[in-house]
């Protein structure tokens, strides 16, 4: 699964990485991103050949709710499944986006206590989670948008950690997974894999990440582990 991120990129340096348009759109440094924040999200505009960014609330709420709770239960969707499922089904053949991002965290379980990890690229670039998104409509008539993370197995790195991981998207795949008219459910799964452990790295931090009221720089440094750093694992 993928219950808490790091997106430490502002808007502007987003806008080039992924080659979109964040106009207007307000993006400070996150270190310890939680569901029902809100989160940067990447869409294809569907009347021209434009990336645009906006900002949704992490965790779907499906048009067809009746409360808007049920977000916080639909921060993650089974890549394998998501065809089947009403909430998903249709998202994935018309509703895909790219959710930003520069680190993950996973927790190893240690007898009561659990040791957080944050995982991320070897040359600490962004990367993309491959998304859903939908519209709700509010009782007084506005219209919310929410997101999704779409997971799949975990890959070697991850394994140890968890059972399941979020699909991270290789650059070479955006261009299809946000075309507006592709719209084959079956090759868009295809499209789910576990990432490549060979091009991430792993490595401890602190225990303040295991608090969403903490947000900074400090909740993704290495820690001291025996006396000395804690190696990142590749």
């Amino acid at each position: 699964m993928c219950g808490r991120y790091r997106l430490s990129r502002r808007a502007e340096i987003l806008a080039n990485y992924f080659y979109a348009e964040y106009e207007g759109m307000d993006w400070e440094a996150r270190y310890n991103i939680a569901p029902t924040q809100t989160v940067p999200v990447i869409r294809q505009d569907a009347r021209e050949p434009v990336r645009r960014g906006s900002l949704m609330r992490w965790g779907l709420v499906p048009n067809w709710a009746k409360d808007v709770t049920i977000g916080g239960s639909m921060v993650n969707a089974r890549s394998e499944t998501a065809a089947e499922k009403p909430a998903f089904k249709e998202l994935l053949q018309r509703r895909r986006c790219l959710i930003p991002a520069d680190g993950f965290y996973e927790w190893k379980k240690s007898g009561k206590s659990k040791q957080p990890y944050c995982f991320e690229m070897m040359e600490r670039e962004p990367f993309a989670f491959a998304g859903l998104w939908d519209n709700w409509r509010t009782p007084e008539g506005a219209t919310l948008e929410t997101c999704t993370i779409l997971t799949t197995t975990p890959n070697e790195l991850v394994a140890d950690l968890h059972d399941r991981m979020p699909v991270i998207l290789p650059a070479a795949n955006y261009d299809l997974w946000l075309d507006p008219g592709f719209r084959d459910v079956a090759e868009a799964t295809g499209l789910l894999k576990p990432y490549d452990a060979e091009q991430m790295r792993r490595y401890a931090v602190t225990t303040r990440v295991n608090d969403v009221a903490n947000d900074d720089r400090q909740c993704s440094e290495p820690i001291e582990a025996s006396g000395a750093i804690q190696p990142r694992l590749f």
